[in-house]
C-alpha cells in the first residue's frame, strides 16, 4: 500500500469506528432517560431497538469490543423478557454494570496500553480563534488528553466544517473573522440547530458587561479571557458534553414481613433501582457493609428490635450517619411519626403507599444523600477523593483482595519542583497544573481505579486486580504523555512531571503498610532522579 491509501484506510478505520461510537451513545442516552420513571414495555423496546442497532454496526465494521458489550446487554434484555418483563435487583444490576462498561468504550485506556485512546464517545470540538498559532497549539494540548480538536482559520472554514459534520462544542473568539463577528456567527448557527451546541467564547483582552451579555444571549455556557489552558477547556467541555453513566441507587428495605419486603422490592426495582430486602434486623450492620446502600428503608415495628432502635445502633457507626433512613409503617399516629423520625430517622411514609410515591422520596433522598457524600469525600479543587477517603477505599480494597485472592496495587504520585512552580508562575498557575493532573488520570485510569488527592501536589490510585508490574506500565505511560502538555506562560511555556512509587499487597500487609510501602517507593524515586516509576521491593 502507499502512504496516501495508507492514510486513507486509517480515515476510513476511524469514520467506522466513530459510526458505532454514536451508536453507543445512543444506546447510553436511551438508558439514562429511563432512570428518571417507571419502566415499561415500550422503554424496553426502544433499548432493545437501540441495542440491536450497535450490535449490528459493531459486527459490520469489526468493532470488537462493542460487538461483546452489546451481546452482554442483549442477553441482560432477553433474560427480562423470559421473567415476564419484570425487573430484579439482579438484572438491573448486571445492566447497570454492562452500560457502565459500554460508557467506558472509547473513554479510558483499559489494561491494554497498545490500544489506540479514543475521546470519550464526542464529536471533534472546533476551535475559531483569531489568533491561529494558539489555536494549533490548543490542539496539540488537547491531543495529549485525548481529545480531537479542530483548529479553522475564517468563517468560511468554519460554515464549511459544520457543512460536514456538527462538533461537540465550540471554542469562539468573540472577534472572529472581525470585530464581534464570531458573536453574530454563533448567534446564526444557534438558530439554525433544534439541539443547541455548547459554546464557549474567548476575547483576547477582558470583556466588558454588554459583551458578556450578547455572550450569553448567543448561547455561551463559558467565557475565557486572557490565557488559555486546554485542561480547563477539557473539564469545562466534559461537563457539558458527557453522557453521565447513571449508577442505579441502592437500597436496603428491612421489614419482618417478607410479603412487604418483597412488595416493596418489586416496586422499587420497577424504578430501575437497586434493591435488596431483609426480614432480619440483627443481620442489618453485615448487610449494610456489603451493600453499601444509598439508603434504607425501615419498618417500625419488628419482633427482635424496633425500627428506632436499630436506627440508633445504624447511626452509631460513622460511616452510616449520613446514609437516609425511612420508616415504611401502617402507623398513622403522627405524634409517633414525629417521635420516630426524631430517633435518627429522615422520613416515614405510612403503608399502603403509592408505587409513584415511594419511588418519588426514594430517587429524591437518595439523589440529595450522593450530592452530600460527594462533598464530605471529595476534594474541592480537583472532583478527587479526599485523603481519608481515599484511605477508607484502600482498606475496603484490601479486604476485597485478601478474600477473593486478587491482586491489588497502591499508587503514589508527587508532581516534581512543585513549589517552583508556584513560586515562579504563581499559585493560580499551580492550581492549573494540579487540575490538569487530575483530568489526566481521570481520563486514562479505568473507572475501578479510585484516584484520590493525597494532599498538595501528592495524588493516590488504589488500582484493584492489579500487579505491581502491571501498575508501573499502566503510569509510566501517564507520566509520559503528561510530561508532553505545555501551558502557556511567560516568558516560556510551562511543562511538569511527576514521580510514582508503587506497592503491592502481599499477604499479612493491610492498608496502612500498603500506603506506607507505596510512599517508601515515591520516597527512593524522588532522590533517583525523579520524572520516573519506582516499585518497592520486599
Amino acid at each position: 500500500m502507499t502512504e496516501p491509501e495508507d492514510l486513507s484506510h486509517d480515515r476510513l478505520k476511524h469514520h467506522f469506528a466513530q459510526r458505532v461510537i454514536h451508536q453507543a451513545r445512543q444506546v447510553l442516552e436511551v438508558w439514562q432517560r429511563l432512570q428518571q420513571r417507571e419502566w415499561n414495555s415500550a422503554d424496553m423496546a426502544e433499548l432493545h431497538e437501540a441495542n440491536l442497532r450497535l450490535l449490528r454496526y459493531a459486527g459490520r465494521f469489526e468493532q470488537a469490543e462493542h460487538a461483546r458489550l452489546a451481546s452482554d446487554i442483549d442477553r441482560s434484555l432477553q433474560a427480562v423478557l423470559a421473567n415476564n418483563s419484570r425487573l430484579s435487583s439482579h438484572l438491573i444490576s448486571e445492566l447497570s454494570q454492562v452500560m457502565q462498561r459500554l460508557s467506558r468504550t472509547g473513554l479510558r485506556h483499559g489494561d491494554q496500553l497498545e490500544q489506540t485512546f479514543l475521546p470519550p464517545l464526542r464529536k471533534p470540538v472546533y476551535l475559531a480563534l483569531l489568533d491561529h498559532e494558539r489555536a494549533e497549539r490548543l490542539t496539540r494540548q488537547m491531543e495529549s488528553f485525548g481529545v480531537i480538536a479542530q483548529p479553522l482559520a475564517n468563517a468560511a472554514a468554519f460554515q464549511a466544517a459544520l457543512a460536514e459534520r456538527l462538533p461537540a462544542a465550540v471554542v469562539m473568539d468573540v472577534d472572529f473573522s472581525g470585530p464581534d463577528c464570531g458573536l453574530k456567527l454563533a448567534e446564526t448557527l444557534q438558530q439554525s440547530l433544534e439541539h443547541k451546541l455548547p459554546l464557549l467564547f474567548y476575547s483576547q483582552e477582558e470583556a466588558d458587561t454588554p459583551t458578556r451579555l450578547a455572550a450569553v444571549r448567543a448561547g455561551a455556557k463559558e467565557f475565557y479571557s486572557g490565557n488559555l489552558d486546554a485542561s480547563s477547556l477539557i473539564e469545562r467541555i466534559e461537563v457539558l458534553t458527557h453522557v453521565a453513566q447513571y449508577d442505579p441507587y441502592r437500597v436496603l428495605v428491612i421489614d419482618d414481613s417478607r410479603a412487604q419486603a418483597t412488595h416493596t422490592e418489586r416496586v422499587l426495582n420497577s424504578a430501575g433501582i437497586i434493591t435488596r430486602s431483609l426480614t432480619g434486623p440483627i443481620r442489618a450492620m453485615d448487610e449494610l457493609a456489603e451493600f453499601q446502600p444509598d439508603l434504607i428503608i425501615l419498618d417500625m415495628y419488628m419482633p427482635d428490635c424496633s425500627g428506632t432502635e436499630l436506627a440508633k445502633v445504624i447511626r452509631q457507626h460513622e460511616r452510616y450517619v449520613s446514609v437516609p433512613i425511612i420508616y415504611l409503617s401502617a402507623e398513622d399516629d403522627l405524634s409517633k411519626q414525629l417521635d420516630a423520625m426524631s430517633e435518627a430517622g429522615d422520613d416515614f411514609l405510612t403503608k399502603p403507599i403509592k408505587p409513584r410515591h415511594l419511588i418519588a422520596t426514594v430517587r429524591t433522598r437518595a439523589a440529595r444523600a450522593r450530592s452530600l457524600k460527594a462533598r464530605m469525600v471529595r476534594d474541592s479543587l480537583t472532583g478527587l477523593y479526599n485523603h481519608t477517603h481515599t484511605l477508607q477505599l484502600l482498606e475496603d480494597a484490601t479486604s476485597r483482595s485478601r478474600r477473593d485472592g486478587k491482586p491489588l496495587s497502591f499508587a503514589m504520585l508527587d508532581i516534581d519542583h512543585f513549589k517552583k512552580v508556584n513560586d515562579s508562575y504563581g499559585h493560580p498557575m499551580g492550581d492549573r497544573v494540579i487540575k490538569s493532573l487530575a483530568l489526566f488520570l481521570k481520563q486514562r485510569l479505568r473507572k475501578t481505579d479510585q484516584i484520590g488527592r493525597y494532599g498538595g501536589e501528592e495524588f493516590a490510585v488504589v488500582l484493584p486486580d492489579t500487579d505491581a508490574t502491571g501498575a508501573a506500565r499502566l503510569l509510566d505511560e501517564i507520566r509520559r504523555r503528561f510530561a508532553e502538555i505545555h501551558y502557556p506562560a511567560h516568558p516560556a511555556d510551562l511543562s511538569c512531571t511527576f514521580s510514582c512509587g508503587i506497592a503491592e499487597r502481599v499477604d499479612g500487609v493491610d492498608g496502612a503498610a500498603l500506603a506506607k510501602r507505596a510512599d517508601e517507593a515515591l520516597y527512593a524515586a524522588k532522590h533517583g532522579g525523579r520524572n520516573r516509576v519506582n516499585v518497592h521491593q520486599d
